[in-house]
Formats: structure tokens, C-alpha cells, sequence
């Protein structure tokens, strides 16, 4: 007798596009007028090697740019970005990569001084929202203290531009992350009556950037499970890259000053749907090759995110997917309060090696700052998910 034969195991196959994934198609935001922006033009990019300012230093590439300065802390990326540039461009892209930090105000201000760029991208962030819970510190010194140094830095050499690249963690935010980015947007906005144009554009999540849930997905469903999701209810708003990158360089093209930039993202996605539909376009089968389980919240998420279009305070731009919000703006002064509360706070930190004077100062500088529990508590909104 023949022993029981042993099924075969299913290879996942992740040949598929973000629009399956999502179940719409990408959104068209590119404009002819945007490319004219930006041909012969000078574009400095911080955080030029990560997801975002990569493709956002690719977009601008093919925009015939008379430079792009790609600026970042982490060498490896931004080596290999102008590795693949290189290759792609030959001598007909100018393109140069300067290591350093926006916390350091003189690197900063001497890369200005060499290439005063016209147009500034401040992709540079930490974003990560378990971690930054765990390290306020760090997302107060990298966040607002990098903001409030590149945005001085590119007014004190004459940029014509500086676009912001936020969060939608920063609309009534519930963790230090988006805190630290809504401070980021009082800074930007702050900065009236300047040759520079400040705006800022606020993302949803981005589909298969570093840090996103895609590539967590795939790690999992690769070593063979299982899956993990923190709760089943809990939605969010996503895009896709191409999505966020036409969105900033069209804000950036068409920005008037004090702009605040939103997208119709659409429908939002359960993320445990997410979850089962990646396992399926892999090839395999939900709960027979690979688990789905709920590990909980993790500290500081929400299980909502905030539709950032439809408030009566957004107007529609030329791009009828595009919406600009405007606050009424803090002085600079006020701003720099915030600032000097925080530089305390972090003083504080260090002398007592603890960070619970940062989350503090942070929660008095940001009204919209909310404990995670009390959002999560009032969320008695019926719960849309998609189909």
C-alpha cells in the first residue's frame, strides 16, 4: 500500500499590481504644466533616498531639471539612486548627493550656499509610529527641529519653493509621530510675508513604501505565516507612490503659499481585507496555507483615519482629485514658543533620561494631540469598509 500522499505546498507569487491589491485604479494627477514647472530648475530633495523621495527625485528627473541635489542621511539608498540615475540619464541629468542630517543646521546651510536650489522637497522624517511612541525624543528632533532648520535654511538662501511632505497622522493626531508632524505644518505655515512659498501636503498611506504593510505581508506570507493584523476593524485611507509623488510635485508646482494639500483618496481598506486579498493574488488560500490573526493595537493607532477631503474648509484645485485647506496660521513668533518649550523638554530629557517632558510639550504645543483611547472610544461611527 501506497502511504497518504503529501499535498502539495503552493510557492506565493507576488506578481501583481497595487491596483489589484486596492481594487481601483491609480488616479491620474499628472499635468503637462507641472513638467514645465520644473525644466531647468534646480531641486534639492531632503530625505532623497527613502520610498518617497526617491520616487519623488525619479519624477523630477523627467522633468528636465537643470540639477537635483538628493540629501539624506542614510548613504546606501542615496548611493544607489544616483547609481540607477546614472545608468538611466548618463551626462544629460545633473545630479549630486550630499550626506548629512536637517538637524545640522551649518551642513544644511552649506549645501544651500553651493547649490542654491530653487525648489526644496522636505521628504526627511521619522515616521514609524510604534517607534517614535517609544523615541519622542528623536521624532521632536528629527521632525520639528529638522523642519524649523531646513524651512529657515531655505528662506535664508532664496528658495523660490519649499513643499512639506506630511501625514494624515497629523489631523487630530493620537500618537507622537503625527504630533510632530502637524508641529511640522504650524511651522510651514507660519512662514507668511516670505519671498519663499511654504505649503505642505499631507499623504494617506502609501502602498508598498518602506514601513507600510505590504512589505511586512510579504515578509510573513514568505516564511509561511501567519499574517498579522492589530485589529479587524481597523480601516485606513492608502495610495500608491506614482499617486503621492504626482500629488507633491503638483502642489509644488501650483502652490500659492500658506497651502495645505489633500487628496480624494477614495474608499478607505480594512486592513485585515488587505491581508486576505494579498494572500489570494499570491496564490495561496486564507486559512489553509497562511493564517490571518489579531495581535492588537499598537500603542498610539487609531482604528479610523480621518478622510482629509470633504470639509467645508478645502477648496478644489485644477486638479479636481487635489484640495487645498486653509488654517488660519500661528505667527512666527508663536511658533518659535513652541520651539523653545520643546528645546526645554528635550533638555530635560536628557539631564533625566526620560522622555516624558518631550510627549508633554509636544501634547501643549499640538491643541489636537488626543490620547489614543479617548479617539478610539468616541469612534462610534459605523465602520465603512470596502468591498
Amino acid at each position: 500500500m501506497f502511504g497518504k500522499l503529501k499535498k502539495k505546498k503552493r510557492v506565493p507569487s507576488f506578481d501583481f499590481s497595487a491596483e489589484e491589491l486596492l481594487g481601483r485604479e491609480t488616479r491620474a494627477l499628472r499635468d503637462e504644466r507641472t513638467d514645465a514647472f520644473y525644466k531647468g530648475k534646480c531641486v534639492l530633495v531632503t530625505g532623497g533616498g527613502g520610498s518617497i523621495g526617491s520616487e519623488l527625485v525619479r519624477r523630477i528627473a523627467e522633468c528636465e531639471p537643470r540639477q537635483i541635489v538628493v540629501f539624506d542621511i542614510y548613504e546606501n539608498n542615496a548611493y544607489d539612486l544616483r547609481e540607477e540615475l546614472r545608468i538611466k540619464y548618463g551626462e544629460e541629468l545633473k545630479l549630486e548627493v550630499e550626506i548629512g542630517s536637517v538637524r545640522d543646521r551649518a551642513r544644511l546651510e552649506a549645501v544651500f550656499s553651493l547649490y542654491r536650489p530653487e525648489i526644496v522637497f522636505h521628504a526627511a522624517a521619522h515616521k514609524h509610529v510604534p517607534l517614535m511612541e517609544r523615541c519622542p525624543t528623536e521624532a521632536v528632533k528629527n521632525n520639528c527641529f529638522g523642519t524649523y532648520i531646513a524651512a529657515d535654511t531655505a528662506e535664508k538662501f532664496g528658495a523660490e519653493r519649499f513643499i512639506l511632505i506630511s501625514t494624515d497622522k497629523a489631523v487630530n493626531p493620537t500618537n507622537v509621530m503625527g504630533a510632530s508632524k502637524r508641529l511640522c505644518e504650524m511651522i510651514a505655515e507660519s512662514k507668511q510675508n516670505s519671498k519663499t512659498v511654504f505649503s505642505a501636503v499631507r499623504f494617506g498611506n502609501v502602498l508598498a513604501s518602506s514601513g507600510s504593510v505590504i512589505p511586512l505581508f510579504k515578509r510573513q506570507i514568505l516564511s509561511g505565516g501567519p499574517v498579522t493584523v492589530t485589529d479587524k476593524r481597523v480601516v485606513r485611507y492608502f495610495m500608491t507612490i506614482p499617486e503621492a509623488v504626482d500629488l507633491v510635485t503638483e502642489a509644488g508646482a501650483f502652490a500659492e503659499g500658506g497651502d495645505l494639500f489633500v487628496l480624494d483618496m477614495g474608499e478607505p481598506v480594512r486592513i485585515y481585507d488587505l491581508a486576505i486579498n494579498m494572500i489570494k493574488l499570491s496564490g495561496l488560500v486564507p486559512f489553509e496555507d497562511i493564517d490571518v490573526v489579531e495581535v492588537g493595537l499598537r500603542p498610539g493607532e487609531k482604528l479610523y483615519e480621518e478622510a482629509l477631503t470633504g470639509k467645508a474648509s478645502q477648496t478644489p484645485t485644477r486638479n479636481g482629485l487635489i484640495y487645498i485647506e486653509r488654517d488660519e496660521p500661528l505667527t512666527r513668533e508663536a511658533v518659535d514658543e513652541k520651539m523653545e518649550l520643546l528645546r526645554a523638554a528635550l533638555k530635560t530629557a536628557e539631564s533625566e533620561m526620560s522622555s516624558v517632558k518631550v510627549t508633554e510639550a509636544l501634547r501643549e504645543s499640538v491643541p489636537t494631540f488626543r490620547s489614543q483611547r479617548e479617539v478610539n472610544e468616541a469612534a462610534d461611527k459605523p465602520i465603512q469598509y470596502s468591498k
